[in-house]
């Protein structure tokens, strides 16, 4: 018996990095999941980990790219226990002075889309099957959600408004939804940079992380720890 028996998730950001890691270790523990990812990543993913994955190859800031999961999700096992969350993209930590004012606006539509846009747009395509289900929203934040340096303007900007988010529909589900958030810690990662600041995939762990460490290094595990643990009690909505 597993901790995620029978507990069917739509998961994004699952091709690679942090995400691909969860869904071997949610897969282990007894969960189907619906592994969403941009890249054919989760092709492999569903390769290696046989029938408890189905992949679907979609952008998350897309309504359509959401439905399509969500629906992946009903079609193939009927109903949605939990929605995942984790797809992100990076600004590299550039500074905003290091931005021009022409970029700027294409860099903020591009980055806010995946970092924010999409956890809602994937939360409301879920949201009446996790609703049906009594189900959870566990959406990835970052150390930038609750400080500064952990990434450039945008990149922070962004994480910040995640905890907006899960705080926010922790207070508009309630009772009937869970939701919570995650802050990875210092974990070897590659992150999708922003395509509009001309940046490719990069290393999450940025130059000199580790010196600014206590232990001075970078952990190889997967440090992922609860930061904002929300479940407020509100007046159940009218079926």
């Amino acid at each position: 018996m597993g901790a995620l028996d029978n507990q069917i998730v739509v998961f994004t950001g699952a091709g690679a990095g942090i995400g691909r890691s969860v869904v071997t270790r949610f897969v282990a523990e007894g969960a189907r999941v619906v592994a969403v990812d941009i890249s054919e990543g989760v092709v492999d993913v569903a390769a290696e980990l046989g029938d408890a994955v189905v992949p679907v190859v979609a952008n998350v800031a897309t309504w359509s790219g959401n439905t399509t999961a969500a629906q992946t999700a009903l079609d193939t096992w009927g109903k949605i226990d939990v929605f995942v969350g984790n797809a992100g993209i990076t600004d590299g930590a550039r500074g905003l002075e290091d931005i021009t004012g022409e970029q700027l606006p294409k860099a903020f539509d591009e980055l806010f889309g995946v970092n924010v846009l999409a956890p809602m747009l994937g939360v409301r395509a879920c949201l009446d099957a996790l609703v049906a289900s009594r189900g959870s929203v566990i959406l990835t934040g970052s150390f930038a959600s609750t400080n500064a340096a952990g990434g450039g303007s945008l990149y922070t900007a962004s994480k910040h408004a995640v905890h907006g988010l899960i705080r926010q529909f922790a207070y508009e589900f309630a009772p009937d939804v869970r939701v919570n958030g995650v802050a990875p810690g210092v974990a070897p990662t590659r992150l999708r940079g922003t395509e509009s600041l001309d940046q490719a995939i990069t290393d999450s762990v940025l130059d000199g992380t580790d010196r600014a460490l206590p232990t001075k290094r970078s952990r190889r595990s997967l440090p992922t720890t609860v930061y904002s643990r929300c479940w407020h009690r509100a007046p159940s909505r009218p079926r």
